[in-house]
């Protein structure tokens, strides 16, 4: 901000210590030190401010400007639908003025019932297995076969 080097601040010391005094002189940079602080604080907070307000009016431009393209999109939607509208009259009339045509009446087609497809009745009876077969026709040939109940 200032440009002042070591050597000016240096003197600056100097001269206060002369002035002040070695018993007022560190009061003194104290209240300096405040003040300074209090300048520092001061100047931040209106800064801060100022960009708020630059945030808020740049906010407010994007808004206005995105009320304007889509009041703009609304009023071509408008025109183009009058004119589809216009067009699909001037259609009608061409048509009613056209002699000899009559509407006509189209025949809706029958929805198509699918055929039933025939199911395999071929299912049989599972197949017994051989133990299951030995233990029924001859009975248990020892007790270790004996089925457990």
């Amino acid at each position: 901000m200032f440009d002042i080097g070591f050597g000016e601040l240096l003197l600056i010391a100097v001269v206060a210590l002369v002035v002040l005094g070695p018993e007022r002189l560190p009061k003194a940079a104290r209240f300096a030190g405040l003040w300074v602080r209090r300048a520092r604080n001061q100047w931040d907070s209106v800064k801060q401010e100022l960009e708020r307000e630059l945030h808020a009016e740049e906010l407010k431009r994007n808004l206005q400007d995105v009320r304007q393209s889509m009041q703009q999109a609304e009023s071509g939607l408008r025109d183009q639908a009058r004119q589809v509208q216009d067009g699909a009259d001037a259609l009608g009339r061409e048509v009613e003025q056209v002699p000899g045509t009559e509407t006509e009446t189209f025949i809706e087609p029958r929805p198509v019932t699918p055929r039933p497809v025939a199911a395999e009745t071929t299912a049989e009876a599972p197949a017994q297995e051989p133990a299951d077969r030995a233990l029924t026709q001859e009975g248990p040939a020892s007790p270790a076969q004996e089925p457990s109940r």
